[in-house]
């Protein structure tokens, strides 16, 4: 019986070594006690018919933001005529799925149609004439989605790289408090969401603290804004990690702090500027598209430890950070093929083309179970 009992014991010591030992498979289930795992999708990807999509954000993500489909000119194409039919599939998707669900964006002074800052002949409206066209398309958007989307890019890309407050057509007619608009507008519509600012290049210092300066004078206006989102269109020589972690250590001071389009751009870079800004574009030419076929091992290692020494940073300050978010699903949806320069083949992303794991999430997934 003793030796039976010994038996029994060792037995049930392996069976509880093997479950201690055993990793998480996926993303979602690594980072669980760090932050969500996002990814921005596209109308396919919600709509299901992207079969390579699916199963990735079904099995690695546990938090989604539409690319598109939510920003001005989709949802709100002419006046007085909403467009919810995505928006509606997508939040759907979402919740089927047990998601912590993004919108992107309320505000921004790209895809955003003309209509909204002029009337019928032409001429611009006025300042209360443009606050209350933003009052209703905000709160017509927040509110049809009150309780089922947790989280709000209210306004995206409001400032210049020294700080200061882009001169957008939101901000030459309402003046420099329609960011502060914009937030009480959402806050009315949903008090229980979060509300995030939005912005890119968020390591450089000014940037960073025009950031700091002007949410601070919001919420000091007894405004929500529940934390600012770190895009991070990045490479393998940007962002420096030393900035990086005193953005996200400034940005924890007054709220949430997401890291919420990430990729690393593989390709030679096209100009000096390392920005986000959509109208900065490149030619196209042999010397900026050199991996059209497949990309060189050392580049994919490369890029496998870029990615490990942003995630490092991000366990690191996983009590100031709710999501990391990459900017696509696939290689092949990343528009980081057709910026700053149209028709390259990028690699920027965590799946390939195929919709298969590349050697980076395995990476991830273990310096996770560290």
């Amino acid at each position: 019986m003793k030796v039976q009992s010994l038996i029994i014991g060792l037995f049930g010591v392996i069976l509880s070594c093997n479950s201690y030992d055993e990793k998480p498979t996926n993303l979602a289930e690594a980072y669980k006690d760090h932050f969500y795992i996002g990814a921005a999708i596209n109308t396919a990807q919600y709509k299901q018919t992207d079969v390579k999509a699916v199963p990735i954000l079904e099995t690695h993500f546990n938090s989604i933001t539409p690319e598109n489909d939510m920003k001005w000119e989709n949802i709100h194409p002419e006046p007085g005529n909403f467009f919810f039919e995505d928006a509606d599939e997508y939040v759907a998707f979402g919740e089927a799925n047990d998601m912590f669900i993004i919108s992107h964006a309320l505000i921004w002074h790209w895809q955003t149609p003309d209509w909204v800052f002029e009337h019928e002949d032409g001429t611009p409206l006025s300042r209360d004439e443009l606050l209350a066209r933003m009052e209703d398309h905000i709160k017509t958007i927040v509110g049809r989605y009150k309780g089922r989307v947790g989280g709000w890019d209210v306004v995206n890309e409001a400032l210049n790289e020294d700080g200061t407050l882009r001169e957008s057509k939101w901000y030459t007619i309402i003046g420099e408090d329609y960011v502060a608009k914009a937030f009480q507008f959402a806050q009315e519509a949903d008090p229980d969401a979060e509300l995030y600012y939005n912005d890119y290049n968020m390591p450089i210092k000014e940037k960073a603290d025009g950031a700091v300066k002007l949410v601070k004078s919001i919420q000091e206006q007894g405004i929500i804004v529940s934390g600012i989102g770190i895009q991070g269109h990045y490479g393998f020589d940007y962002p420096k990690l030393d900035e990086l972690e005193a953005s996200i250590e400034k940005f924890s001071e007054l709220g949430i702090v997401a890291i919420t389009e990430l990729d690393i751009d593989v390709l030679p870079s096209a100009m000096e500027y390392m920005g986000a800004d959509v109208s900065m574009t490149a030619e196209l030419s042999d010397s900026l598209n050199p991996y059209t076929e497949k990309l060189p091992v050392d580049i994919e290692q490369m890029q496998i430890e870029a990615y490990k020494a942003l995630f490092e940073v991000f366990i690191k300050h996983s009590d100031k950070i709710n999501r990391i978010t990459t900017w696509g699903v696939t290689d092949g949806d990343s528009w980081k093929n057709n910026w700053p320069v149209s028709g390259r083949t990028n690699y920027p992303l965590l799946f390939d083309r195929e919709g298969q794991a590349k050697n980076v999430v395995n990476a991830l997934i273990n310096l996770a179970s560290k």
